[in-house]
């Protein structure tokens, strides 16, 4: 019997009710995690990547009712990160003391996934409509302006500027990006961050038409524009590895990023490499989105998580979010003073690099309005070259701050 007695305090369910007390903000993430579990399989936000990052926020909460099981030990990458530990830097103690979730997790604090991701993102990209409209690159740039201001304005609420950095960059609308600038600045902020990051970009559809109407006139939103021509296949080539060259000089920083996506994209484009590229597209890609979203999850514990800060950055995310979209939209307004073939403004809201779904709301919004008109492929300009936007302006942030 006794035996029995002392199975039964060795179980979670036991110390859950006994340690109540002291982990009920633990218990209030696991509620968390299971509203964000509902929302990417009920609701299908971004559900790639929210449900892995959910459950990972599951397993690491429920750890605080089975402290002798536990897969994600902070206290391990609080030394990590302590400069005065012995531990500084140690992948191998993390190793050898570190549960399921923080071996996961080397992959996030080395930038390995993000720049992964980037390899099939890379490889399902088509540049196409960015080399058939270059001035559509202006675009993808101007959006990036959430980020800056966003940056601004935390470091204005009291953030340092390193987590000023990686709030900003939510704004460039990009889940990859996002964790990668924070794993390099601030990696504290991380779960908040990614969380905010992919839960934006799947609202992207309900954010950004009310900015896009706001901002245009019915007459801008009927705007016809002329077909793309078609771009040619040496000219496919040698884009990636011009913006390749180009970055590497201009932005060392950005180089990870922006590198490994014009690597993917050249493997589809050459045609001399259609395995590799498949499997970047499917196999390389599925993995890495099962890892980066277990182990960003597991970072999302109770300390972490619920404080005035982490409501501070989703109240900033949402408007770094809305300035990029602004940002594109005015741009385009801006343009058409000078450009003889006029632009439909809503195509700059696409400068974010929620790819393709920028594009695609923007074919929404633009066909209410004129139900002949098809923006699908000029909105694709800016939506892949804000890809390339919100990369090159980490790299920034990074070269500044890192």
């Amino acid at each position: 019997m006794e035996e029995i007695i002392n199975f039964a305090k060795e179980t979670g369910f036991y110390l859950l009710f006994a340690n109540l007390k002291e982990h009920w903000t633990s218990l209030i993430m696991i509620l968390v995690s299971l509203l964000l579990l509902w929302l990417g399989i009920k609701k299908q936000f971004e559900p790639l990547l929210l449900v892995g990052i959910a459950f990972g926020m599951l397993l690491t909460n429920l750890t605080a009712f089975t402290p002798n099981d536990a897969m994600y030990h902070t206290e391990l990458w609080n030394q990590f990160m302590d400069s005065g530990s012995e531990f500084y830097h140690s992948y191998g103690h993390i190793v050898s003391n570190g549960g399921l979730l923080d071996i996961l997790y080397i992959g996030v604090k080395t930038c390995l996934y993000p720049c992964l991701i980037f390899v099939g993102i890379g490889a399902m990209t088509d540049f196409g409509p960015l080399i058939a409209n270059p001035k559509s690159l202006l675009l993808g740039a101007a959006a990036q302006i959430g980020i800056f201001v966003t940056f601004v304005g935390c470091v204005y609420l009291g953030f340092s500027q390193e987590a000023a950095a990686s709030i900003g960059i939510i704004g460039g609308a990009d889940g990859p990006t996002a964790i990668y600038t924070t794993s390099k600045l601030y990696p504290n902020l991380l779960g908040p961050i990614a969380v905010a990051a992919y839960s934006y970009m799947a609202l992207v559809p309900v954010i950004q038409p009310p900015i896009m109407k706001l901002l245009t006139t019915k007459k801008e939103r009927q705007i016809v524009m002329k077909p793309l021509r078609q771009a040619t296949k040496t000219e496919r080539i040698i884009f990636p590895i011009a913006v390749t060259i180009f970055v590497a000089l201009l932005v060392p920083s950005a180089t990870p990023l922006v590198g490994c996506l014009m690597l993917g994209n050249l493997w589809k484009e050459s045609g001399v490499a259609e395995r590799l590229c498949k499997t970047a597209q499917n196999e390389l890609m599925n993995i890495v989105t099962i890892f980066l979203g277990i182990s960003v999850g597991a970072t999302a514990t109770a300390e972490a998580f619920l404080n005035i800060q982490t409501l501070k950055i989703l109240a900033m995310g949402v408007v770094a979010f809305g300035l990029g979209t602004a940002g594109g939209v005015l741009l385009a307004k801006f343009m058409n003073l000078f450009s003889k073939n006029k632009i439909n403004p809503l195509i700059g809201s696409a400068g974010v690099s929620a790819v393709p779904m920028a594009a695609r709301v923007s074919q929404s919004v633009g066909q209410k309005e004129n139900p002949s008109n098809f923006l699908l492929m000029h909105a694709m300009g800016p939506n892949v070259a804000g890809v390339i936007g919100s990369a090159i302006a980490a790299g920034v942030l990074i070269s500044l701050l890192g």
